[in-house]
């Protein structure tokens, strides 16, 4: 039984840091379309 609560334990850890990491990566993305769009660099120009 005790491993069965550290497995489910590891199972959420792992979770929470992949759905954090893919929050920020969207954020990121986001903030970069717009950013691109808002002040286009030397290339667009």
């Amino acid at each position: 039984m005790i491993a069965a609560e550290v497995w489910h334990w590891w199972i959420g850890v792992v979770l929470t840091v992949v759905g954090v990491g893919t929050v920020l990566a969207m954020v990121a993305g986001y903030v970069s379309k717009v950013s691109a769009t808002k002040y286009p660099g030397r290339r667009n120009r």
